[in-house]
């Protein structure tokens, strides 16, 4: 599988728990410290990236035809052809979905390219698909534009079929490779590298020239980020599709590497730090066993308490959701996997479709410059470009929202206006039983999105406690919610 190659860099340690993370142990570090981690903002790509949320990873090439996971390079092209081959069909399928983009495997390990490059005839072009005159990577482009969805693409840095893979001359040729996927095809969104890195014919290794890589990108696509052996996006550390109970985008600044930690972004990796990244988390994982397609793994698809799980501790643990959908040998998306995917949308939407908090009038502790503009009710205004946030030095903070009337809610939902830096590490929901304020639930990280599960709860009033936050907090969205009966508890 092509994220294989990244457990070269780490084991995924345990995840943390929330309140592990605020134990005795903590330590004690400089204000100035933590309101520097907490000024780091994302770049425009990665705050616009971090909005698309849930999106397909899609494997696809000469695997599905051999049934394998990795290839050995010494395929013959003869053996591709998608006779039914269909991206307008996908597209479909992962629009229907709700996802945001489709992420191709152009190249795998194999070597075996989806689009006819002029630098190896290890391509579609010498298959009897289409009489050698297909382009995979253009249709799936194209589909992507017609269906408003964005484009991206995973190029293998390891090419087990490349004579001159373990030479320099290896990393001219991936440049040029590089070149014609960002300048024949439209915008593309996100470039993806694992840190695969095995033999090659010549039976070497080859020493990557990420930083040359990385050039060629930001002249091509300077809009695209870049996934894992990039400055960009980092993995989350497996490939279930989960994320940490407290995850965090903002790390002191060493670069590429080991960044698995189960605890990453605690306070104790802050001691000493003086520049931060912002270097957010992406979750990949398969709907079925494998990342390409098998036949014998028809009736393995991920259930729905298992996707719905995944998405949870995904897109509502500030990371994005990167779901592979691997097409079949005709070149379609199989149906029990496109049903599924209608399955888990039709649920979110029944969960997330009514915010009983919305509209709703909000009384915050402290509003900065008791300026409107800042008030609490910009949290549940539906607008994300409004946000509250409290006076510099208010490090702590109330917004009670009044429902009107009592309702009953099991999920909630928060935002930071995260393009201004990531603050919370703490904070509490509560419920007003007419003569206390009663707990819900306790939590570490926001960010870009928390999802929080709980019992149902009945009341005509909450209230948010922001507990700790490592500068002046802001919220931008809040939201209360029903779960479908369709959900099953966690």
């Amino acid at each position: 599988m092509s994220s294989s190659g990244l457990r070269i860099w780490a084991i995924f340690a345990v995840l943390s728990t929330a309140r592990a993370l605020f134990a005795a142990d903590v330590p004690d570090v400089p204000r100035e410290i933590l309101r520097k981690a907490a000024h780091v903002r994302p770049t425009p790509r990665q705050a616009a990236w971090q909005e698309l949320q849930y999106t397909c990873f899609t494997h696809f090439g000469m695997n599905t035809f051999t049934d394998r996971e990795w290839g050995e390079g010494k395929e013959d092209p003869k053996l591709f052809n998608p006779t039914a081959f269909d991206a307008r069909q996908w597209a479909a399928a992962c629009k229907a979905a709700g996802m945001k983009m489709i992420l191709l495997t152009a190249k795998h390990h194999d070597g075996f390219c989806l689009w006819p490059s002029r630098h190896t005839d290890h391509s579609v072009k010498s298959s009897p698909w289409k009489d050698g005159k297909g382009d995979v990577v253009r249709e799936v482009s194209d589909a992507c534009r017609e269906s408003g969805l964005k484009f991206g693409v995973y190029l293998s840095p390891w090419d087990r079929h490349e004579r001159t893979y373990g030479s320099e001359a290896y990393n001219a040729f991936y440049k040029n490779q590089l070149r014609e996927l960002l300048t024949r095809y439209g915008p593309v969104v996100e470039v993806w590298w694992d840190g695969a890195c095995g033999e090659g014919p010549n039976g070497k290794r080859q020493v990557y020239d990420w930083d040359g890589y990385t050039r060629v990108v930001r002249e091509c696509q300077p809009d695209a980020v870049i996934f894992g052996m990039g400055p960009d996006v980092r993995w989350v550390g497996n490939e279930d599709g989960l994320a940490r109970e407290s995850e965090w985008s903002v790390l002191p600044k060493k670069g590429p590497g080991d960044q698995t930690a189960g605890d990453l972004g605690h306070r104790k990796y802050l001691v000493g730090a003086t520049e931060f990244d912002w270097y957010p988390a992406e979750c990949d994982v398969s709907i079925r066993p494998g990342w390409f397609y098998h036949a014998g793994q028809d009736g393995q698809v991920k259930s729905l308490a298992h996707l719905l799980e995944i998405y949870y501790r995904s897109v509502g643990r500030n990371s994005v959701l990167l779901l592979n959908v691997p097409p079949d040998r005709l070149g379609l998306f199989h149906e029990n996997d496109v049903a599924r995917l209608k399955e888990l949308r039709s649920v979110l939407d029944e969960t997330f479709g009514t915010n009983l908090a919305a509209g709703r009038p909000v009384t915050a502790s402290n509003v900065r410059r008791n300026d409107p503009a800042y008030a609490g009710d910009k949290i549940t205004d539906g607008n994300p470009a409004s946000y509250w946030t409290t006076d510099d030095g208010v490090y702590q903070a109330t917004l009670e929202i009044d429902l009107g009337r009592p309702a009953t809610f099991d999920r909630a939902m928060l935002q930071e206006q995260f393009a201004l830096g990531q603050r919370v590490e703490r904070f509490a929901l509560e419920r007003w039983d007419g003569g206390q304020w009663k707990a819900i639930v306790e939590a570490t990280t926001i960010g870009h999105k928390r999802l929080l599960r709980f019992d149902p709860v009945t009341t005509d009033r909450v209230r948010i406690r922001i507990l700790d936050s490592r500068d002046c907090p802001t919220l931008r969205e809040f939201g209360l919610y029903k779960a479908s009966p369709r959900e099953k508890k966690p």
